[in-house]
């Protein structure tokens, strides 16, 4: 019997956006205990198209083809031995391999969690990537109420969280983007929204989010002396230089620099719908591709000004 097939966006060779296509593969066999996922969307997101474009080459290594997609969010066929049921609306993170851009996915169960009530599939797919901004905000710099927090990339797919997020956390938020976006950052909940192209004397800050990844040296001597700053993006262009000035300021104690890649798991998931559920975190949608248009999709995140979140919907 011939197993079922599912479309998937693949790439045989690193290079811009033009080198994706859409192909055919068998639908996993989730092995036991796994989830079987249909999915309904993924977003764009900017450690793919690097790694898409051959950019983090330590990492990715010369194996093709290769795979495309980080989140999902879809219904679920099989359930397995699992706290899901056929049927469920949930999201989550494939993790570093990457692969959530197919029509099935097969997960461990502990790597979802049912999407809140009241958003569909391409919404919820905004979303779990605030995962990150949980973590680096709550576990990493322990923002605390009062504080003066400053998101760089802040209406990006992480960023525009962040900015709810450190809002709703009670700090100060300053956000730190394009010209053109300065009026979602307001919307978002910034108390002071700059364009990162003339931002002037910014002051001083007790923590940092920083999604963009150049420059930290500049913006380390921003902090406060106690001051933390979180990275979730590295120079590409100077990769060895910018990870090894990450790893030597980490050390410090105070005014330290910090990096992480996030995972996580059904309990942080559970974290960001409670926000969601509580109105703290919204989804920000820029704009939704059919599957046969990813090369377009990323084409358009690449070209920068982003407002949130690129998504493809796949069903």
């Amino acid at each position: 019997m011939t197993s079922p097939s599912m479309r998937l966006v693949t790439y045989e060779k690193y290079g811009p956006a033009d080198v994706l296509s859409v192909t055919t593969a068998p639908v996993p066999r989730p092995r036991p205990g796994d989830v079987l996922v249909r999915v309904h969307a993924v977003s764009i997101n900017g450690g793919e198209s690097a790694m898409r474009a051959g950019r983090l080459l330590p990492f990715s290594g010369k194996k093709f083809p290769k795979r495309m997609g980080i989140d999902f969010a879809g219904e679920v066929v099989e359930a397995g031995n699992s706290r899901f049921a056929a049927g469920d609306l949930v999201w989550g993170l494939i993790g570093r391999r990457m692969g959530s851009a197919a029509e099935y996915v097969a997960v461990s169960p502990g790597r979802l969690d049912h999407v809140p009530a009241g958003l569909d599939a391409v919404q919820a797919v905004t979303l779990p990537v605030g995962t990150t901004a949980i973590t680096a905000l709550r576990d990493k710099a322990a923002l605390a109420p009062g504080e003066r927090l400053l998101v760089r990339g802040a209406t990006g797919g992480v960023g525009y969280i962040a900015v709810q997020l450190g809002k709703a956390m009670g700090a100060h938020v300053t956000a730190l983007t394009s010209a053109g976006n300065l009026d979602l950052a307001k919307e978002l909940g910034a108390d002071e929204a700059i364009d990162y192209r003339a931002p002037g004397d910014l002051g001083r800050f007790d923590v940092i989010l920083d999604a963009v990844g150049t420059d930290l040296p500049a913006f380390r001597r921003l902090l406060t002396p106690n001051g933390r700053m979180v990275a979730i993006a590295f120079d590409l262009d100077h990769l060895v230089r910018s990870l090894g000035y990450i790893a030597a300021n980490a050390v410090h104690r105070r005014r330290w620099v910090r990096f992480f890649s996030g995972n996580p798991g059904s309990s942080l998931f559970a974290e960001l719908g409670r926000w969601v559920t509580a109105g703290a975190i919204r989804p920000q949608l820029d704009r939704v591709f059919p599957l046969e248009e990813v090369v377009a999709a990323h084409r358009a995140f690449e070209q920068g000004g982003v407002r949130g979140k690129i998504v493809v919907r796949l069903a």
